[in-house]
């Protein structure tokens, strides 16, 4: 139980009282990074000042690195056995939930989600990711290929190495442990370096899974700017893998780096414009109420939002009025308050960015139905309302470009084959969805959709067993479910010739 029966939790209280620790982790132990460097952040909530934390550079991602590579090459963690392996990975999902409080309080004070999801959906999900993953460590099986009967074929599964992750502020707690899991029950070391915008987590994750018993060495993490610790750890000659996930533009980058040092694995899940298409059986209201809730879920902080409605000419207006309705329940408030529909944007600078694409869609002609206001809340300007925006078409800037806030851009249809073509003009393919009542329509139209995961008649189902992932500019690679451990191991072919005499 997060509160007692009638005893709320002061959560304004508690964040005044948080003690956070920003130096690195590296080999067991926080390190200030090399030059002495540091760099600060508020909590875009209410502009608290936060500690200062190591600005890592080149000199740190080395050391970590190194210490990595130690860890794997004396198979410290890499050799134990799958019970064991099995074992720590779920003993550090038990102490991330016996940590709840403390880790959705740092979620929200970094990054300014509201608290109440961070309680009941990262912290939780970040524990389950960990502990199904330990749980699939020994269940999954190598193979033995069907080879004539004087010989035996093998093919086996090994850790790639030493695995650098870089993940984003938007979910920093989760797409951390989106990486970790998978990377670490195969076997791997890893690198990870947080966004600098909500880095806190990350080490205290790390700390959680050092008491949980992951071995010194095998998790280092690194705190940065990208284009020092990242570009720096992308660039390393002795990392095998980067699991990255951040925006397209600089994931084209990450590829480049790869490139420019030694051809090791890179796999990215990027940017999204998802579109869902409502068509004229669909239940209106609902696809309304779906597409509020996952759009302006996390501020719109998500890149798999449904940003794009492409909805039927002949219910368009009823959409518009449902999803006006609907976004009245998500006005931004103190992420502190535990009945918060929308928090803060990470920062008064992301929070420009969002305004700057809200000030576009007005100049270029959209029709703004709700919203497209910055709000001063405790002290803080990086509060916008949720924003939709009717008679929209697809050249225009809020519907081409991702804005990653909470802006909705509607835009009609009049027959199925322009809700598909609409839907896939678009260098993105991360998610779309489907609303329609006609089961063939449904398939037919999924079928047709290019993104990685097609929702229908929702927009909201999700579990660690389903991979997640995208096409195009999306990335490529996926996350969750046994297929993300394509992405931390090789496939190895070991042959054995037996003598029939």
């Amino acid at each position: 139980m997060t509160e007692q029966a009638n005893t709320p939790i002061d959560w304004q209280a508690r964040a005044q009282a948080l003690r956070l620790d920003g130096r690195l982790l590296i080999d067991g132990k926080r390190w200030d990074a090399a030059d002495g460097r540091c760099f600060t952040k508020v909590s875009p909530g209410d502009g608290l000042a936060l500690p200062d934390i190591a600005r890592g550079g080149a000199a740190d991602i080395d050391l970590a690195v190194k210490s990595a590579r130690a860890a794997f090459e004396d198979g410290r963690w890499r050799l134990q056995s799958p019970a064991q392996r099995k074992a720590v990975l779920i003993e550090w999902s038990r102490r991330v939930m016996q940590a709840a409080e403390e880790l959705a309080l740092i979620e929200t004070v970094d990054m300014g989600k509201p608290i109440a999801r961070s309680l009941a959906a990262d912290v939780p999900g970040s524990a389950r990711t960990l502990a199904w993953y330990g749980e699939a460590i020994d269940k999954i099986y190598d193979e033995v290929a069907p080879t004539g009967a004087d010989s035996l074929a093998l093919i086996t599964r090994e850790p790639l190495g030493v695995v650098g992750a870089i993940v984003p502020w938007n979910y920093p707690l989760l797409m951390a442990c989106w990486k970790l899991g998978p990377a670490l029950a195969a076997g791997n070391s890893v690198v990870l370096k947080p966004s600098e915008r909500s880095p806190f987590s990350a080490m205290r994750l790390a700390e959680l899974a050092l008491e949980a018993g992951l071995p010194p060495g095998v998790l280092n993490v690194v705190t940065g700017y990208g284009h020092e610790a990242g570009e720096a750890l992308a660039l390393h000659p002795d990392v095998d893998g980067i699991g990255f996930t951040g925006s397209t533009r600089v994931g084209k980058r990450m590829f480049e780096y790869a490139g420019q040092s030694n051809l090791k694995r890179m796999y990215t899940e990027l940017g999204g414009k998802s579109a869902v298409l409502v068509f004229a059986s669909s239940d209106v209201e609902k696809a309304a109420a779906a597409v509020a809730g996952t759009l302006f879920y996390n501020q719109g902080e998500s890149c798999n939002a449904p940003s794009r409605a492409v909805v039927h000419a002949s219910v368009a207006d009823r959409f518009v009025e449902a999803l006006v309705a609907q976004a009245a329940h998500y006005q931004p408030a103190n992420p502190l308050n535990v009945k918060a529909g929308m928090g803060a944007l990470v920062d008064s600078v992301h929070a420009d960015s969002v305004m700057r694409m809200i000030e576009r869609g007005h100049a270029e002609g959209a029709r703004c139905v709700a919203g497209g206001h910055r709000v001063l809340v405790a002290e803080s300007n990086c509060y916008v309302e949720p924003t939709i925006f009717d008679q929209v078409h697809n050249r225009m800037h809020i519907a081409a470009e991702e804005i990653f806030g909470p802006v909705a851009s509607v835009i009609s249809f009049d027959t199925e084959a322009e809700a598909i073509a609409i839907a896939n003009d678009s260098p993105y393919g991360l998610q779309a969805g489907v609303w329609s009542n006609e089961l063939s329509q449904a398939h037919r139209v999924a079928r047709a959709l290019r993104a990685g995961t097609v929702h229908v008649n929702q927009y909201n189902d999700d579990d660690i067993t389903v991979p997640f992932g995208g096409v195009k500019q999306s990335g490529n690679g996926r996350d969750k479910s046994l297929h993300a451990f394509d992405k931390y191991t090789e496939l190895k072919t070991t042959w054995l010739r037996i003598d029939l005499a």
